[in-house]
């Protein structure tokens, strides 16, 4: 079942499963299942996915290869090479304990190396586009494995050249390796996010000892269920389910004034915290556990998280019917408070809200 390759633990069977543990197995399952017709769906760390019940009906193909390497650079900067299997925290932690920053305020992040630069992963201030020097990847169109620079990806937040080309979660380019820019030092990149800022006792965009942001960043991430346990059903989540929406900058017109908003790239928008929009319209912590109102729709197999308020989470039986029923809740909740319909962040294989 592919369930059991998932961080939320919902998902029926494939028609077929397939591990590959090298990138010559990868670029070959993916290469026969689009030679014979078959649907492919990629697997690494399952934490960005949500498959329906049903299972899926074709090739699941899960990512199990390793390796990670250093390449000095003519700049005092080092190149870390990653394969795409390799699981995105134990990327981190190598990095640190070979004397480098740049990767310290994403630890803890569930799922494999190669899933980061397909949503952009971020946390706490940082995004991998900030440190990605180039992929490689498969490209399923002409059957080539081909090189894509930072700036061919196409960055955005949460969002990508890999993730747009995708068709129903499967993307045309499957990636092999991942490299990251980073330098060799014992202080972090500049601290952003405020909230770690205050934790460590530095003002925002100062830096600080790497490893003591990575310990700081566990401990966050701990503490609200944003590390997966098995013992832990706060953490049995793909993580955020919703990305703050990026609105025109008018909206906040109709918010209170106290409504969190932060500056982006794009003239004339600004980012919502998704987070305060669902608190705001009346979802508390745990909404969907017995005593909530939201207890009916899912009989408390599923729910939001006790610990915030974007996590969903699967409370032990849950199915992926039961995670969307409570998504669904929340974001009509949001769109009939506010006016915003909030965007799912994971896959939904055989789904949709």
């Amino acid at each position: 079942m592919l369930k059991n390759l998932t961080t939320t633990r919902v998902g029926g069977p494939a028609q077929q499963l397939v591990t590959a543990t090298s990138e010559a197995e990868l670029a070959h399952a993916v290469g026969a299942a689009d030679d014979a017709g078959n649907d492919v769906l990629l697997i690494g760390g399952g934490s960005n996915l949500v498959i329906c019940d049903e299972g899926y009906p074709g090739v699941g193909v899960q990512i199990a290869t390793r390796g990670l390497h250093l390449d000095e650079q003519p700049n005092g900067k080092v190149l870390l090479r990653a394969a795409a299997g390799e699981n995105w925290d134990v990327t981190v932690e190598y990095s640190l304990t070979e004397g480098l920053s740049g990767l310290e305020a994403l630890s803890g992040i569930p799922g494999c190396t190669g899933a980061t630069p397909v949503q952009n992963v971020g946390a706490y201030g940082a995004d991998v586009s900030q440190t990605l020097a180039w992929i490689r990847a498969y490209d399923r169109h002409n059957g080539q494995v081909i090189k894509l620079q930072n700036a061919d990806l196409e960055f955005a937040y949460r969002d990508s050249l890999i993730k747009r080309t995708s068709t129903n979660g499967s993307p045309r380019y499957v990636v092999l390796e991942v490299a990251f820019l980073l330098e060799r030092s014992k202080d972090s990149a500049p601290i952003r996010y405020a909230e770690l800022a205050r934790r460590l006792g530095v003002e925002a965009g100062e830096r600080a000892d790497a490893h003591q942001v990575r310990q700081t960043v566990l401990e966050l991430r701990r503490s609200k269920g944003m590390v997966y346990d098995r013992q832990d059903a706060d953490s049995h989540s793909t993580g955020s389910f919703f990305t703050n929406p990026i609105v025109p900058r008018e909206i906040l017109e109709n918010l209170p004034d106290n409504a969190p908003n932060y500056p982006v790239a794009q003239e004339g928008f600004v980012k919502l915290s998704a987070a305060w929009l669902i608190d705001q319209a009346g979802f508390s912590k745990g909404y969907g556990l017995e005593g909530t109102e939201g207890f009916a729709l899912a009989q408390g197999r599923a729910s939001l998280s006790t610990k915030h308020t974007l996590a969903i989470t699967n409370r032990g039986e849950a199915t992926a019917q039961d995670i969307l029923a409570i998504a669904r809740a929340v974001r009509a909740g949001v769109a009939e408070r506010f006016g915003i319909e909030l965007v799912n962040e994971p896959l939904l294989i055989g789904l949709s809200l």
